[in-house]
């Protein structure tokens, strides 16, 4: 069974994390078939838009800890690295169906995507200070532009989560429905028939204030977090978590 799901309908395309009893925690090999699934999605002319989705009751819980400390993503040709390069450089519209919990790097992609739809059990957290890490990305730019740096600071000092409603204030999502899946993909349907040059054209302009930015943000994030990874302080507060998951 793949942990992500590919499936086209039409001129749209969805990846699916597909590990609902591990909360869709994420592996190496998750972030490789992310990547990959972008890349082609980006290169391939029938697609016009892509939907980010989940299997169960949840998005993601983040990162798979005992992976991510077997596998440390420490340089940029890591499939972590890869993925989010991904995200930053995709030239079509991709639109997130998110459900329960969105941990981490849960949120931080929603940061990359154009349209965002939450269901009401949706809960959104950054949680990297508390096990010794710093957000990633391009969350130490994106998300304080978004929400402003009073807020941001103290939702990534504090790793407090944050439901659907602060979410569609904040405007990290467009809108909230019971049926989040048929809402984003309704929402990728109605971009589908649109001119897919101009749809491009339009994102790319969007999109430009920023990118330069928001690559060199991701660049210096990217070694600092892997500097982190390394630290006792962070080992110490994976050892917490792991034992209080244990519980």
């Amino acid at each position: 069974m793949t942990e992500i799901l590919t499936t086209q309908s039409g001129p749209i395309l969805t990846l699916s994390f597909n590990r609902p009893a591990k909360m869709n925690a994420l592996t190496r090999g998750m972030y490789a078939g992310l990547a990959k699934g972008l890349n082609d999605a980006a290169g391939d002319f029938g697609i016009r838009a892509v939907v980010l989705t989940s299997e169960g009751d949840h998005f993601t819980a983040g990162n798979d800890i005992v992976d991510f400390m077997d596998n440390p993503p420490t340089n940029e040709s890591s499939d972590v690295a890869q993925f989010l390069g991904s995200l930053l450089d995709f030239p079509k519209p991709l639109i997130a169906a998110v459900k329960g919990n969105a941990v981490g790097v849960g949120t931080t992609m929603l940061l990359h995507c154009d349209v965002v739809v939450a269901a009401p059990t949706a809960k959104f957290s950054m949680p990297f200070a508390s096990l010794g890490l710093v957000p990633e990305a391009g969350s130490s730019f994106l998300f304080p532009q978004l929400v402003g740096y009073q807020r941001a600071a103290k939702i990534f000092f504090t790793g407090e989560s944050f439901g659907p409603d602060e979410a569609l204030e904040m405007g990290l999502i467009a809108e909230i429905d019971s049926d989040a899946v048929a809402a984003a993909t309704r929402i990728a349907q109605q971009i589908g028939e649109q001119p897919p040059q101009a749809i491009i054209n339009t994102k790319a302009l969007l999109k430009a204030r920023n990118h330069d930015a928001v690559a060199a943000v991701m660049k210096a994030e990217f070694e600092i977090f892997s500097m982190a990874l390394q630290s006792d302080e962070a080992m110490e507060a994976f050892m917490k978590f792991m034992a209080k998951k244990g519980k």
